[in-house]
């Protein structure tokens, strides 16, 4: 039976791609992506050649349709967001769920994914943690959002455009001051950035800088979550 292939694509770094994506788009008659122009670039670089249509937030539903008929027709499909692994702040999730109605199979490839990218390299943040993805653009939202992640005393991954990054971190701050942040910027690229710092002194570190660049993920960790590890080191 035809099948719908959900391929997570490279976050930054090229090479991040795995041998099974690889492997898939070699053999899929059909790419959908969130962006043909960015997916037909990861195809260049690899020398792969393939028809691309677009399957985006705006146009899911409907093209969701038309890659069911390819399916139906015995047409094996692969899909890619830009970066990362679809329907994880990205569109699939709609095209997923349309295809395994449909009576198709949907197999995952996995692979880069900037949450979990981040907090492996984020420390003791604690063994459970909440992905939330993008927050409100609206004030308002963002910040009862935000407390109510706060509220839940663990940690929780946001992602953040360079436009938004400070205000949303001064959300934070006003919710949580003593809370503290993981910020990976540019994670997999070249000019990769990880810092571990209390809100407030990461919020002055990019208030400093003559130009805030790059995509951020976010770990916070709420200062209750903080005491205690601090009242368990202590029992220990």
């Amino acid at each position: 039976m035809s099948t719908l292939y959900m391929v997570a694509s490279p976050i930054g770094n090229m090479e991040d791609i795995t041998l099974r994506a690889l492997k898939v788009l070699e053999s899929v008659s059909v790419v959908a992506c969130e962006d043909t122009r960015h997916t037909g670039q990861l195809l260049k670089h690899f020398n792969l050649s393939k028809r691309c249509i677009a399957c985006h937030a705006h146009n899911e539903g409907e093209s969701a349709k038309g890659i069911i008929a390819l399916l139906d027709r015995g047409e094996d499909v692969a899909y890619l967001s830009d970066a990362g692994t679809p329907g994880i702040s990205d569109p699939g999730a709609r095209l997923a769920e349309a295809v395994r109605q449909a009576g198709h199979p949907v197999v995952p490839l996995p692979g880069a994914n900037a949450a979990v990218t981040l907090l492996s390299a984020a420390g003791n943040v604690g063994r459970t943690f909440t992905f939330e993805g993008f927050l409100s653009p609206k004030k308002g939202r963002r910040r009862r959002r935000l407390e109510e992640l706060v509220g839940r005393g663990e940690a929780f991954v946001i992602y953040e455009s360079p436009f938004r990054v400070v205000k949303t971190l001064e959300d934070v701050a006003e919710v949580d001051p003593a809370s503290r942040i993981v910020m990976g910027r540019e994670l997999t690229k070249a000019f990769e950035e990880i810092l571990s710092l209390p809100v407030g002194e990461l919020v002055a570190v990019l208030k400093a800088r003559p130009a805030i660049k790059g995509e951020f993920a976010l770990v916070v960790v709420p200062s209750s979550h903080l005491e205690a590890d601090d009242a368990d080191d202590t029992q220990d």
